[in-house]
């Protein structure tokens, strides 16, 4: 390969929570390893990878012009975005003025249900569900209604359409979160998927605000839709959100977008993001979309899936094989997994907080799945060289799932 997947990196003391909160942060990061084990960071969504060369190299170019005034986003900004778009996922028709900044891409989706909701409205979301929307629609008002995710005989997660359509009927729901691909779950939601919950949408007159950032980290053998793509209603019903954050391990960069098609829309989203006075582009987080959506970057994610796929594959095979009553779903998309302890706990007489605890005392620093309404689930990131994704296995194996 030509970039460097294998190395391990030295994040600590380097500003990254994933290692430097460990031991330090009671009820949100785990414990500290017990002596003789280093920390294995499989906790916070973010890549044990150096990013690619081209972003730092955008980076440097611009800081060696020495002022950051005031500024605005450059043409090859939109440009990079539009690119990347129809390269990618093969959007057409996408234009500069359907691209909103956005701070975050909770930011974005808070922006949107303001425009489609009022406080105290209800909105759908699949169960499991990111710790982050919980907390962002808790936090401003709103209240969940949720559908579960069920797994059929294959070992897949499916929308229960069913449960949707009695859910907004007859709690008279406007609004949904969609996130594609999903998370925890790792669904890449295939198009007839989308298109039956977009028809449901239609038909209940449901705004979606359809989450994509994990659109790029997509496992060999699937293929991200987005979801404005499947029907012309969904184009002008649905505000998407994108980062380049997740794809290229730029979160701290801070910096979003959002697609959207439909004029209201597009104008009450600017409106609303507008009246806190904060969500504003940095110039530096510009350069760094820039130089991650060249060329370079097209390759580069190119070999990040085919490395986080050779992962995945490893650590579902170990777990099928090696660790008994530890089952999940296999991940289409994502760097994350989603772990059901259940068997394993009830088998051994333990709670997950004996396993989390186990976990993090031998450095698996893995995060608890019950924040994302997993009730005996661990969340597992595998976005670290393969070497150390073998290590935390084995342990797994020696030191926590023993038989």
């Amino acid at each position: 390969m030509k970039y460097d997947f294998e190395s391990i990196m030295d994040r600590r003391g380097m500003d990254a929570i994933a290692l430097d909160n460990i031991g330090k942060d009671p009820g949100n990061a785990p414990d500290a390893p017990v002596e003789g084990f280093d920390a294995i960071p499989m906790w916070v969504a973010d890549m044990n990878f150096p990013t690619v060369p081209t972003v730092t190299e955008a980076i440097r170019e611009r800081i060696s012009h020495p002022a950051f005034g005031y500024f605005s986003p450059r043409k090859e900004y939109y440009d990079s975005i539009i690119k990347w778009q129809e390269t990618r996922n093969g959007v057409t028709g996408l234009t500069s003025e359907h691209i909103g900044y956005e701070n975050g891409v909770l930011g974005g989706v808070l922006s949107a249900l303001n425009v489609f909701c009022s406080k105290g409205d209800k909105v759908l979301l699949h169960l499991p569900t990111y710790i982050g929307f919980t907390g962002s629609l808790k936090n401003n008002g709103y209240e969940i209604v949720h559908s579960p995710l069920v797994m059929d005989e294959n070992g897949i997660w499916r929308m229960d359409f069913e449960d949707m359509e009695k859910k907004l009927s007859e709690e008279h729901i406007h609004a949904a979160i969609f996130c594609s691909p999903h998370n925890p779950c790792g669904r890449v939601w295939e198009r007839w998927e989308i298109e039956r919950a977009m028809e449901l949408f239609r038909k209940y007159d449901v705004y979606v605000v359809s989450d994509e950032i994990w659109s790029d980290i997509i496992m060999p053998g699937h293929k991200h839709i987005p979801t404005q793509s499947v029907s012309e209603d969904a184009r002008n019903r649905t505000a998407a959100m994108y980062a380049p954050s997740k794809t290229f391990n730029l979160a701290g960069l801070v910096g979003s977008y959002h697609i959207v098609y439909n004029r209201w829309i597009r104008e009450r989203m600017e409106k609303e993001s507008s009246l806190s006075h904060y969500n504003e582009m940095n110039v530096l987080s510009m350069y760094a979309l820039i130089g991650a959506y060249k060329e370079e970057g097209y390759e580069w994610v190119d070999e990040l899936c085919q490395v986080l796929g050779k992962n995945m594959e490893f650590a579902c095979d170990f777990i099928q094989n090696r660790l008994e009553g530890i089952t999940f779903g296999r991940p289409e998309g994502t760097y994350m997994l989603f772990l059901d302890c259940t068997g394993w706990c009830e088998k051994h007489h333990k709670t997950i907080e004996d396993v989390e605890k186990a976990a993090w005392n031998v450095g698996v620093a893995v995060q608890d799945g019950r924040k994302f309404h997993g009730p005996c689930h661990l969340r597992v990131n595998l976005a670290l060289p393969l070497s150390r994704v073998r290590e935390a296995f084995e342990r797994l194996e020696k030191y926590v799932f023993i038989k």
